[in-house]
């Protein structure tokens, strides 16, 4: 890597003077390599148990051809210094890295250029861990897997089987989405706006036998066990919608046909946090493909339910539940009658239900309310909150306990009025049952996912699935030189014949081996598990070890991965425990969304058909005008608008997108390490702003962060010679430190250590920088000071934190030296502020400490003076 470095520093003006800053290029390469000779951060099998443990994880990354851009390592950076801070503070700490490397990139690199998926994927693995490790995160590279290693996937299997035994896997022949151009079924969540999220290839609905996992079996628990989680209500919340438990009484509500006459169509209605609001349902909510859509469908709304439907059909089950999704919907041109007051209210088709249907209540609902204000659907409000303090708040979407008003019907004998929501739809409940409008009800949105496993043999004679015998395990994929989609729906694993023709060992009866393989998410359900225990042969990990390291502490991922990834990983690991396999109820206790960095800002700008530009804020339709990006250099602020410095009565509209290949505003770390250090993105990725939240890069910001790096290598190792060059050795003193010191010093741990244990990473970066404003001012540094704020900086700083340690006199590294603590004494405020006056007159002030004499007071004045 040295090499590699030297070699473009050489052809790069840019290089000489960053060296000039501090010889990054130099002491990264060198620490890195230290760390893997020395095997730094290898956490042992064999922990003394005693000790404390963190175990801080990355979602998996799935390698891929690209690499990595500068928005990859803003999570990763973040569990590094949270993995660095809990080893200086005596933890067992467990932070390894591994490979999501099943995919249909490889396959479709392969169908296209005839290169094996496996070549590829090695390829690509070697490319991410070479960036990886550019940038100093301190994995346990001893661990490293790859969910293509048959070792790895020989246990995916043995859970498959375990499921498969327990009538948690089955097959079904249900819709699937099908991809021709792909030749595979893609997951809901793999298709967005009805083409693969890989590649935009077409998708359409096709009726395929698939294999099936019956989440619903756990649904109590999986909605349950949320309440105990340290992880974002968002999350929480899609998962809920996801799983769809509604509890509750599935109440009839009546179809009316186009002359108002009630007809023999029923529709059930039953979401347990929404009987006590059945008064206010003024409209109803079908999902596009409820069985009975067609039959309360009008001759003039026909056409216009259809094309929703179709338009419908092409998103996926998570495009249609995400809560920040635009609403939209079609009326059906029928009524349906609301049978706790006679009224006859509009059924609407939408997409935010999946196979159901809803009463729409807008008081009380976020979704409906948002679908009523499109549509323009009156709201009729029947439950007060309690703690609304104005009749301005009582009219905000409320969906919690409260009294119930404006319900009663004389005409039906429903009275739920100035009851509590909990006492109104037991009620509700009562009431339907004894009326015969309803009855009591538990159900499930059916949560299923094509997931092709592939450890199964099919009789020939009876078609009957037998599972293949765990001893048999890993069943490895055989050699394929054909890639090629089949065209009928078949995988490519038919085309392997010898493979797929086998018999059944007990009975020899012929057989075919199951040819559907493992979804590319199969493997990410539960690797967390085998980083534990890697190497064990003999099982999935070792009981010990697993109730040691069990749960996650702490994993961050972005926030797509929030049901298809999570959800199924929690229902894996679930039924592990139920076998015992595992002693915790959850895998993760904390999950944390890190924000997505977007790419640098980009200028738009509009030009008329002869050429001339025409200014954002007119009042012609800009889309009937050419759109061209204008560069930086040409753009400057003026008030709260950007305009063009030619001319500034040209308003132009900036943007920032998410990183892509087709927008051309990838950033790759590389180039960046290259320019200014590892240390350097690490610490500009933490300090652009909160974690959690999305940020725009700008190229030009990464030099503030730099230049602090500089200023903390110069007050510890002293100015640069007139080549450039720094001296061996430091500036540091021995001199015993001043009050002054040891209060700077404190406040600056106690701020860094509070903000890395909270995720303020950009604020940790400011005390930093506050400290090392205050240290330029002092006339020495002593090393009581300067040793533990460099212990400070190394989370975020590794490699320049190792190199100022080593030149201190340390000779080992500091990755496992305590990590400072804040004295108490030191951070109280103890000085206080005198009035100076001079022949009774003020003339100014002076800090002195409290309760100081009046001789030392006048020194303090003359020393200040001076």
């Amino acid at each position: 890597m040295k090499t590699t470095q030297c070699n473009l520093k050489n052809e790069n003006p840019v290089m000489e003077t960053a060296k000039r800053v501090y010889p990054f290029h130099e002491i990264e390469p060198k620490w890195q390599r230290y760390w893997e000779d020395n095997r730094t951060f290898r956490t042992p099998d064999d922990v003394d148990t005693s000790k404390p443990k963190f175990y801080v994880l990355d979602m998996f990354p799935y390698p891929s051809g690209a690499g990595l851009h500068v928005g990859h390592p803003l999570g990763y950076t973040a569990t590094d210094i949270l993995a660095r801070l809990r080893r200086m503070q005596g933890y067992n700490v467990l932070h390894p890295m591994g490979w999501d490397a099943f995919g249909l990139p490889a396959e479709q690199y392969a169908i296209e250029t005839g290169t094996h998926p496996k070549t590829t994927t090695f390829k690509n693995i070697d490319r991410f861990r070479l960036q990886l490790k550019s940038l100093g995160f301190s994995y346990d590279w001893d661990r490293e897997l790859s969910t293509t290693e048959p070792d790895y996937y020989k246990w995916t299997q043995w859970i498959f089987l375990q499921l498969y035994k327990r009538g948690l896997a089955y097959q079904a022949e249900v819709p699937v989405n099908w991809c021709p151009a792909l030749g595979t079924v893609l997951a809901n969540e793999e298709v967005v706006d009805g083409v693969s999220e890989r590649g935009g290839h077409p998708v359409i609905r096709k009726p395929m036998r698939q294999w099936m996992l019956k989440i619903t079996a756990y649904a109590d628990r999986l909605l349950e066990d949320l309440d105990e989680l340290e992880w974002p209500e968002s999350i929480k919340e899609m998962q809920r919608n996801w799983i769809g438990r509604s509890e509750g009484a599935e109440l009839d509500f009546t179809v009316l046909d186009g002359e108002g006459q009630e007809t023999d169509k029923r529709l059930q209605f039953t979401p347990p946090d929404q009987i006590p609001f059945l008064e206010q349902r003024i409209y109803m909510v079908v999902a596009p493909e409820h069985h009975l859509l067609t039959y309360f469908v009008t001759p003039e709304q026909k056409q216009q339910v259809e094309e929703y439907k179709d338009f419908a059909s092409r998103k996926s089950d998570l495009e249609r539940t995400e809560l920040q999704k635009e609403k939209t919907g079609v009326f059906t041109g029928c009524y349906a009658k609301n049978p706790a007051n006679g009224d006859a209210i509009p059924i609407w088709v939408a997409d935010y239900l999946r196979n159901r249907s809803n009463h729409g209540g807008p008081a009380h609902d976020t979704r409906d309310n948002e679908f009523a204000l499109k549509y323009n659907i009156p709201i009729k409000w029947v439950v007060r909150n309690e703690a609304s303090s104005s009749d301005d708040d009582a009219k905000q979407v409320y969906a919690g306990v409260g009294i119930i008003e404006n319900s009663s019907s004389v005409e039906t004998g429903l009275d739920i009025n100035q009851l509590s929501s909990k006492e109104a739809a037991l009620k509700v409940i009562e009431w339907a049952e004894r009326t015969g409008n309803g009855k009591k009800k538990t159900g499930y949105l059916q949560g299923s996912v094509t997931g092709e496993p592939i450890p199964i043999l099919i009789l020939d004679e009876s078609g009957e699935t037998i599972a293949v015998e765990e001893s048999e395990l890993p069943l490895t994929l055989p050699e394929l030189n054909d890639f090629t989609p089949t065209g009928t729906g078949e995988p490519p694993l038919s085309k392997a014949v010898s493979w797929v023709n086998t018999v059944d060992p007990a009975t020899r009866k012929p057989a075919k081996r199951e040819t559907s393989t493992m979804p590319q998410w199969a493997g990410s359900c539960w690797y967390y598990l085998r980083f534990m225990d890697p190497q064990n042969p003999e099982a999935l990990v070792d009981k010990e070890k697993e109730k040691y390291w069990s749960p996650v502490d702490v994993y961050v991922g972005g926030a797509e991965h929030a049901v298809l990834h999570l959800l199924y990983s929690r229902f894996w690991h679930k039924v592990l425990y139920d076998i015992g396999v595992v002693s915790t109820k959850e895998p993760f206790k904390c999950v944390i969304n890190q924000g997505i960095i977007l790419g640098e800002v980009q200028y738009t700008a509009w030009k008329d058909q002869e050429g001339h530009y025409v200014s954002a804020d007119t009042e012609e339709r800009l889309n009937e005008h050419q759109q061209v990006t204008i560069p930086e250099d040409k753009v400057m602020k003026s008030g709260d608008y950007f305009v063009l410095k030619e001319d500034p009565s040209i308003r132009l509209i900036p943007r920032a997108y998410k990183m892509s290949k087709s927008r051309g505003n990838v950033v790759n770390p590389d180039d960046v390490v290259l320019e200014y250090g590892a240390d350097s993105l690490r610490l500009y990725e933490m300090f652009m702003g909160p974690f959690r939240d999305s940020k725009t890069w700008n190229t030009s910001g990464i030099e503030g962060v730099h230049r602090f790096l500089a200023r903390t290598w110069r007050l510890v190792i002293g100015s640069p010679q007139s080549d450039g060059s720094f001296k061996d050795g430091t500036v540091v003193a021995d001199d015993e430190p001043t009050l002054e010191q040891l209060r700077s010093l404190h406040k600056c741990i106690a701020k860094v250590t509070e903000e890395i244990e909270s995720t303020r990473f950009n604020t940790g970066i400011s005390g930093m920088m506050e400290f090392v404003n205050a240290a330029y001012k002092w006339n020495n540094q002593p090393r009581g000071i300067i040793e533990p704020f460099v212990l400070l900086l190394s989370p975020y700083a590794p490699h320049m934190a190792e190199e100022l340690w080593s030149r201190l006199g340390h000779s080992s590294s500091l990755a496992y030296e305590s990590f400072p603590k804040a004295n108490p004494d030191y951070l109280k405020d103890t000085t206080i502020v005198l009035p100076v006056q001079i022949n009774g007159k003020t003339r100014g002030t002076i800090e002195v400490e409290e309760g100081c004499s009046e001789d030392e007071a006048f020194s303090s004045f003359t020393g200040q003076e001076t």
